[in-house]
């Protein structure tokens, strides 16, 4: 995409004109500093100053200037100077002399009866000011004030202007074809396409198209590209601007910018407004801050509130926002009549990604063995842009191998990066640590294989990766899942308490690596408590976390908060959930301790252990579960989609 020609600055007529200011005062500075009069040499003006031929003289540090009594000169100084001094047919010429370091001038002035006055030192700078300030007064602020130089789009008299980008229909490039995985949205803003190829098709039967449509997401789902992809399907001009470049220090900046982007769009209907990161500018008013009933982002807001309740659809301007924080946004900017539709994007599902993968394949050179079906399967949780991410990861990978095309090693490869992180090569852990950290993952593993309801290992590793991350064990889910039930998040509190509990085990004692695993099963536990009513003494209460407190608070959608005896029932409840999801690890792997150990000692050998590795070992025999948790009633679900599961042993 690129913006049209008559948005772009005309920076090369601007910097002609710079160009020739400059040079203008130059040349003003230095005729400002070019002596003027009969030049005289030291000797000859003491010569005229003991004749009394000089009067009215200025003495300054770097020379001396004045009248000279030009009649008579013949007798103090040669024809030849007499002649050079063109002063012929003057009674009086001004002269200069360059002054030299001499202590006794002032004294011989007043000797010799001379009028005569100091002038300061003259400085370059201190002439330039002069000069340059009536200069850019006259010259230079007029055009900032006119075309916007230094003081972005508009420049001082343009500051209420719109910022945004606008790109020509015909440079668009984006279609439906390049947007996938998200099939449903793609087919609710068709109906938008249709109405701007063809709005007499609903106008003829009293449809009114919607006015606005918000795109909710997580980042990276595709909100922008799928904006760009009505444009480009529509065949229409596209106003792009973030929400943030309405807002500036001064009042009503942000309101008369609104007011300008309207314009401009119905200048160019049919068209299409894109505002990305909508919650910059419609957060709800009188929430967070100090800023007053009479802050700048509110009269932004209000002004958008008022240009799209005023706003006429049959116009063909339709107004496209992008969010991921939808539950921030001011109440009267979702209601119908201005943000009339509404689209959700969810990360992708297995068939989802492995269109998406196809998309992105296209643009590179792969080679034999590449298998769609199965990288979207490894992929769960990934949105569209970790999936682009992956894809040119790969790419990089490749050509920094010297490989003639992409294959199925650097796929694996990028995805490890991704997922895992960066290999640490030149972190070195010494024979103690990289035993415990062998028992840590194996422990993970161990238990994740002797759990019903628990992903499958695909991978163990005892190579450092990422900031703090000394081994992984990642597991591969079966399928793209939406509702877990009780008895499978106790299977994720045994899978994440499983290495702790072998490091003690065998050790009899404990590391720092746990932290990670500990914070997670924490959290994992008090989402069963206080969120998913899984917890028979708290009930079914459920309480909204609060952002970033580490506690519970009520939230907007909550009912009520909950009292200090409450908050010490659901802190006994979550100790409870982990203690009895360690006795169970316990009992499991002091069970199966002659194959704990032979998964420690092969990661040992070997640091890395692939599924056929893993089966080798645990298969056969096949292991039993005794410590398996018990199932939960049909009922006890939670919606949730879990992403591939990545257990790491990291370090405080």
């Amino acid at each position: 995409m690129s913006t049209s020609p008559e948005n772009q600055p005309d920076a090369g007529r601007g910097t002609w004109y710079l160009a020739a200011v400059a040079v203008m005062l130059l040349a003003m500075v230095a005729v400002a500093f070019m002596p003027s009069g009969a030049a005289l040499e030291y000797g000859e003006f003491k010569r005229l100053l003991h004749a009394g031929k000089l009067s009215q003289l200025v003495v300054s540090e770097q020379e001396v200037s004045g009248i000279l009594q030009a009649d008579d000169l013949g007798a103090l100084l040669p024809p030849a100077r007499v002649k050079a001094l063109d002063c012929a047919g003057q009674k009086q010429c001004p002269f200069h002399v360059v002054r030299l370091d001499e202590p006794f001038l002032v004294p011989q002035l007043e000797m010799a009866g001379v009028e005569f006055v100091g002038r300061r030192k003259n400085t370059l700078l201190g002439e330039l000011a002069w000069w340059i300030l009536p200069a850019f007064m006259l010259f230079i602020l007029p055009r900032m004030m006119a075309k916007g130089g230094g003081m972005g789009s508009g420049g001082l008299l343009g500051i209420g202007r719109s910022h945004a980008r606008v790109h020509a229909a015909s440079t668009s490039g984006v279609r439906f074809a390049d947007v996938a995985g998200i099939d449903e949205a793609k087919e609710e803003l068709m109906e938008l396409v249709e109405f701007l190829r063809n709005p007499e098709r609903y106008r003829r039967l009293g449809g009114r198209i919607p006015k606005g449509v918000l795109i909710v997401g997580a980042p990276g789902t595709g909100k922008t590209l799928l904006a760009k992809a009505v444009a480009g399907e529509a065949d229409v001009p596209f106003f792009s601007i973030s929400g943030s470049e309405f807002v500036e220090m001064f009042v009503g900046v942000g309101a008369a910018r609104v007011r300008d982007l309207f314009a401009q769009a119905v200048a160019k209907a049919p068209c299409i407004i894109f505002i990305d990161e909508l919650d910059a500018l419609g957060r709800a008013r009188g929430l967070g801050g100090l800023e007053g009933g009479s802050s700048e982002h509110e009269h932004t807001l209000n002004q958008l509130l008022v240009e799209m309740d005023g706003f006429d659809s049959s116009s063909g301007v339709i107004i496209l926002a992008a969010t991921n924080r939808p539950e921030i946004l001011d109440p009267a900017l979702l209601r119908p009549g201005r943000f009339d539709r509404h689209i959700a994007l969810d990360r992708p599902d297995l068939a989802g990604r492995q269109q998406i993968l196809a998309v992105h394949l296209r643009r590179i050179k792969t080679g034999g063995g590449v298998d769609l079906a199965e990288l979207a399967a490894r992929t769960a949780g990934f949105a569209g842009a970790d999936l682009a991410n992956l894809v040119n990861e790969a790419a990089l990978l490749a050509g920094r191998n010297g490989k003639d095309s992409v294959g199925p090693a650097d796929f694996d490869e990028a995805l490890e990066r991704l997922v895992a992180g960066l290999e640490k090569k030149t972190r070195v852990m010494n024979a103690t640590e990289k035993r415990t950290v062998a028992y840590h993952e194996a422990g993970h593993a161990l238990v994740a294989e002797s759990r019903a309801h628990a992903d499958p290992v695909a991978r163990i590793s005892i190579i450092p990766r990422g900031i703090a991350a000394l081994g992984y064990t990642r597991q591969l889910p079966t399928e793209d899942r939406y509702l877990l039930r009780k008895a499978e998040l106790l299977d994720r509190l045994d899978v994440l308490l499983g290495g702790r509990v072998a490091e003690e085990l065998v050790f009899g004692d404990a590391s720092t690596g746990a932290q990670n695993d500990l914070q997670q099963a924490t959290d994992l536990a008090r989402h069963m408590v206080l969120q998913y009513g899984m917890s028979e003494r708290v009930g079914l209460s459920s309480f909204e976390p609060a952002n970033g407190a580490g506690g519970y608070m009520p939230g907007p959608g909550s009912r009520r908060g909950y009292s200090e005896y409450m908050a010490r029932l659901a802190d006994a409840e979550v100790a409870s959930l982990l203690a009895a999801a360690r006795d169970r690890v316990r009992a499991t792997l002091a069970r199966s301790r002659a194959t704990l150990d032979a998964l420690a000692q092969a990661l040992l050998d070997r640091e890395t252990l692939d599924r056929p590795a893993i089966d080798a070992i645990l298969r056969p025999p096949a292991l039993a579960a005794p410590g398996a948790a018990p199932a939960a009633p049909a009922a006890a679900m939670v919606e949730c989609a879990m992403p591939e599961q990545l257990i790491s042993n990291g370090t405080m």
